[in-house]
């Protein structure tokens, strides 16, 4: 009897999809190149005659069509929060001893994984097949750009994958895997290679060009860089209740996601130190980069108790390899104005090679850190990368001067629009006065386009370099007033082009009061800043007419940043730019998860620790928030409330001495029955 299309289709996508396994994740392939696309087209043909049996987890569906937009945003059900860094043995010896001390010396293993230099993503499967993929976002909330992770060879379209272990654990109905999209540096110089010839810009490093594959609104392009992930973490679930970290790694292997293979369990620091020393050099052979270990307690049940602050989890922290050295001679130093008028240093350097990329010019920061390293024009100095990323001076070497060498101070006028320059008291940075400058207003534009701000896609320097020349904006808010016909007529823009740039504005009307703020380029107020005041106040009206004093009242501000906003707000330009953001529909209100439903906790602040029974410290939380509530992760002046859970810890005892009102479980389930 022959086969049935409908039989035959689903033969064909389980081998293609082995030997994608096999191939991709095993580097251990069956059959040649050339076998693979036969297979390939039979299926496509085969979709071509029946369209009714192309689904989304179908192989042929990992180039998918163009998109006709910037991308849309979803909320991690658990924030994906970054990792505190520690940069030597000591330091990894001090987390071990804070591990230790609240887990109260109970025994304990770790987890040691590569680092991988890539960009996070966060794959949500239902019922085995992949229905999601974002990007990390701001920790809270991604972008959802599963067109594009579905061109990644090495990440499942469903699970178990044909030709996995037999015996994988079940599949859970609900499974978030979360792990870093990279792009392998054969790929980069290959990459990097085709667009030399092209005459394109050349990428600066494959972290980079990993990141902007994963934005581009055509999956087509991002098949073609040929990116890879390593899985290594499993975040919300249901049905799946892992006792170790080491147990979901293994599970993630059994289900047939690539993780990566170097992972160690290690019983002790030292055993850690071990794993350490052995990578940092051997690292240099792999063909992706990694810039240190990640370290987890392997117990679930012991993450539970060491809990998180309100930006890292303590049950894991990232031990950063010593990054790479190099000598240099210092050819000039030039001087940038920024955003906040501040004058930046910036020394032109003879280029050399540095973690993988070239550097020839590196930020020197202010006049102070000049003196410091006692630097002149001409200096032979030695750099490095900050974190492997910013390039920096970390010593001078006056041993070999030649005599020509000489001083640079910061000039007493702008480069830029000649207005003078000051230095406020007790500040280190020389800014210019002048809040016309044109560098200011070009700064602020980048920033405010910027990813973490509006994250405008495709503004970046060189387009707003053209929009300034052509008179078509003079500050942020004339962006949202741009016309795609007039942005088409630029140098290198094309109508295509001018679509997808008014499409990523009109997109980014939409991201929140607390973007907005980062955005806006307040002295002092950062992301996690910007966060909070948008949190506190609900919308920028409340905002721009609160006194100083209500906002220092707000948790982790300052008389100097609340002092900063208010004269930051009273400007006129400022205030008009305010008003030409709201008549082009910007959002000035709050968006975020913690934006609340009711205001029973509003004011108050609480903290959660120690072991709960009936919830999770994470549900608790939330419902705070929900209520208007704030929850912090740690013990001040200004906390309102202590849930204490068992093994409460040295929160508990701060609490008590600083006065603060200490609540039970029951307490708390009581509280809620009030409100």
């Amino acid at each position: 009897m022959p086969e049935s299309a409908t039989d035959r289709h689903a033969r064909l996508c389980a081998e293609i999809d082995r030997h994608s396994y096999l191939y991709y994740v095993k580097q251990s392939p069956e059959i040649s190149d050339r076998d693979f696309d036969v297979l390939l087209k039979e299926l496509e043909a085969l979709e071509a005659g029946h369209p009714e049996l192309v689904t989304p987890q179908s192989p042929t569906q990992r180039v998918g069509s163009e998109l006709s937009g910037s991308f849309e945003t979803f909320e991690h059900r658990l924030p994906m929060k970054s990792m505190d860094n520690t940069y030597s043995a000591e330091e990894l010896a001090e987390f071990d001893a804070r591990v230790s001390r609240l887990l109260e010396d109970e025994q304990h293993e770790y987890v040691a994984e590569l680092k991988i230099d890539g960009t996070a993503v966060s794959l949500w499967y239902e019922g085995g097949r992949l229905v999601r993929g974002l990007t990390r976002g701001d920790g809270r909330v991604g972008e959802v750009i599963t067109n594009n992770l579905r061109t990644i060879r090495s990440i499942p379209l469903s699970i178990p994958v044909p030709g996995a272990e037999e015996k994988s654990p079940p599949v859970p109905p609900v499974l978030e895997v979360r792990g870093e999209c990279y792009l392998a540096r054969s790929e980069f110089r290959r990459i990097n290679e085709e667009r030399q010839e092209s005459g394109q810009a050349l990428f600066a490093n494959p972290r980079n060009a990993a990141a902007g594959s994963l934005k581009q609104l055509d999956p087509r392009l991002v098949a073609e860089r040929r990116l890879g992930a390593w899985l290594y973490a499993a975040g919300y679930s249901e049905g799946y209740a892992p006792d170790r970290h080491s147990q979901v790694m293994s599970d993630l292997a059994a289900w047939g996601f690539a993780i990566e293979p170097n992972w160690r369990k290690c019983a002790d620091v030292d055993a850690l130190l071990a794993y350490a020393n052995e990578w940092d050099e051997k690292r240099k052979t792999l063909d992706y980069d990694t810039d240190g270990l990640v370290v987890k307690v392997d117990s679930v049940a012991q993450h539970e108790v060491l809990g998180a602050t309100s930006k890292s989890p303590r049950w894991c922290i990232a031990y950063k390899f010593a990054p790479e050295q190099a000598e240099t001679r210092v050819r000039n130093v030039r001087v940038q104005v920024g955003k906040t008028g501040v004058l930046s240093p910036v020394a032109e350097v003879e280029p050399v090679q540095v973690s993988g990329t070239t550097v020839s010019n590196v930020m020197l920061h202010n006049g102070d850190e000049i003196e410091r390293l006692g630097l002149m024009i001409g200096d032979a100095v030695i750099i490095e990368k900050a974190g492997e990323i910013i390039p920096q001076v970390v010593r001078v070497l006056p041993e070999k001067r030649t005599g020509g060498e000489r001083e640079f101070r910061l000039p007493s006028a702008c480069p830029v629009c000649s207005a003078a320059t000051g230095r406020a008291e007790g500040e280190v940075a020389v800014r210019c006065t002048n809040a016309e400058c044109p560098a200011r207003q070009r700064a602020a534009i980048i920033h405010f386009a910027g990813r973490g701000q509006m994250d405008i896609e495709g503004l970046g320097p060189a387009l707003v370099d053209l929009l300034l020349e052509a008179g078509l904006i003079g500050d942020a808010a004339d962006i949202f007033s741009l016309e795609a016909g007039k942005v088409a007529e630029l140098e290198r823009m094309g109508a295509r082009s001018a679509e997808n740039l008014i499409a990523a504005i009109e997109a980014s009307k939409g991201r929140g009061l607390a973007r907005l703020l980062a955005a806006l380029g307040i002295p002092g107020v950062g992301v996690r800043a910007a966060e909070l005041l948008a949190e506190s106040f609900g919308d920028l009206d409340a905002l721009m007419s609160a006194e100083a004093e209500r906002i220092e009242s707000v948790e982790e501000m300052g008389p100097v940043t609340a002092r900063a906003v208010v004269e930051f707000f009273a400007g006129e330009r400022v205030k008009g730019i305010v008003e030409k953001l709201r008549a082009a529909g910007v959002t000035l209100t709050h968006q975020g998860e913690l934006r609340a439903e009711r205001q029973e906790f509003a004011g108050k602040t609480f903290v959660v620790t120690g072991t709960l029974q009936k919830y999770k410290r994470s549900q608790v939380q939330a419902i705070i928030k929900k209520l208007g509530g704030r929850a912090s992760g740690s013990v001040s002046g200004r906390t309102d409330y202590l849930i204490a859970g068992e093994k409460a810890g040295s929160k508990l005892d701060k609490a008590r001495k600083l006065g603060v009102k200490v609540l039970s479980e029951k307490d708390f389930e009581e509280l809620l029955g009030e409100s």
